[in-house]
């Protein structure tokens, strides 16, 4: 039997410069086959959102402190940490997870969760921030607070003209989100001096609802078309790229498609990107609206979907199943077979 392969640390600032990855971080030329040119419009691909009444500035304080947490050291940032099991904290390329195919990054992923004005959950991020890594990080924490409030009404207006596409009524989805429990991630995939042979993230399909995108102007986004060809979505500095993942694809019962894509890195360049990812609160029912249930009676087509909680959703691709093209349809067998219950597993945990 071959030896387990040594255990890797995901140190940016040293790997960066090494002229050969570790074998950890190769994928399979199937997974990382070259995308074909970009700006074509393939079915399923992510939409952009422009004149969304996000301040420049504000973008701008993002990458500044996402700047100023990345150039840290290695030992800083591992004061946030991620847990076994949890889907915030600081994540050097989930090393503590996976054994192989890692993707060449890493994250910062904090909730933001909804609220009111005057609840206690309104300085959320704040207090995140304070409490993990320090008062020095007040100022980050309140960037990144107002950066998640606005992502969260510009998401939330997202949800409305979904809606309208299927000729809902006004708030038929956005009530799903009402306090949510939403998620905010900062990536950092550092240069890569063998880029042809690691992707910064795998092809997957989000297991979150809605997902707003910045990239920088380094590019990287990829989304796989309906020819299976993979297509470059091209940076816009003043866009945002909406892509819906399989919580909301299970909310309009494939009405709209959950989008397949991935990352690369590049062979001189860093690359960063914001991510937003808007949900329900944890322990909401992710079922259809009435009205397109009933749609569903009226052509005699049984649900594509189970009800689930984002909770059951969530805590399915932290402990059972690391997120794939195929996340919700594992997600739905392992339900079946009666995962609910504790015995179910899937079947991406070593990968």
């Amino acid at each position: 039997m071959a030896a387990a392969a040594a255990a890797v640390v995901f140190d940016a600032e040293v790997l960066s410069r090494e002229e050969r990855i570790p074998a950890q971080f190769v994928w399979s030329a199937q997974e990382r086959a070259p995308a074909d040119g970009g700006d074509r419009h393939p079915r399923g691909r992510p939409g952009r959102v422009v004149n969304h009444g996000v301040r420049a500035a504000l973008l701008a304080d993002a990458y500044r402190c996402l700047d100023a947490f990345y150039l840290r050291p290695l030992a800083d940032k591992q004061r946030a940490q991620c847990r076994p099991g949890e889907s915030h904290g600081y994540a050097s390329s989930f090393t503590g997870r996976f054994r192989c195919c890692l993707p060449w990054k890493e994250t910062l992923s904090f909730n933001c969760p909804a609220a009111a004005a005057g609840n206690e959950r309104a300085g959320a991020v704040v207090d995140y921030f304070v409490d993990v890594l320090g008062e020095d990080y007040r100022h980050m924490g309140e960037v990144y607070q107002g950066y998640c409030d606005e992502m969260a009404r510009l998401a939330l207006d997202v949800t409305e003209v979904l809606a309208a596409a299927l000729g809902l009524r006004r708030g038929a989805l956005r009530g799903v989100f009402a306090g949510g429990d939403s998620i905010m991630r900062l990536n950092h995939y550092p240069a890569c001096r063998q880029p042809h042979l690691t992707l910064g993230t795998g092809p997957h399909r989000d297991p979150t609802s809605l997902t707003l995108l910045h990239q920088d102007d380094v590019g990287g986004l990829q989304v796989r078309d309906g020819d299976g060809a993979w297509r470059a979505v091209r940076p816009r500095a003043d866009a945002f790229v909406v892509n819906i993942g399989d919580t909301f694809a299970a909310l309009t019962d494939g009405r709209h498609a959950s989008s397949l894509h991935r990352a690369v890195v590049s062979g001189d360049r860093a690359r960063r990107s914001l991510a937003f990812f808007l949900n329900p609160p944890l322990d909401r029912v992710v079922r259809p609206p009435d009205a397109l249930l009933l749609q569903l009676e009226k052509g005699r087509r049984p649900r594509a979907f189970p009800d689930f909680t984002w909770r059951e959703f969530l805590e399915f691709t932290q402990k059972h199943y690391r997120s794939d093209a195929s996340t919700m349809d594992a997600f739905v067998s392992w339900i079946a077979a009666g995962g609910r219950a504790g015995d179910g597993h899937g079947g991406q945990e070593g990968k």
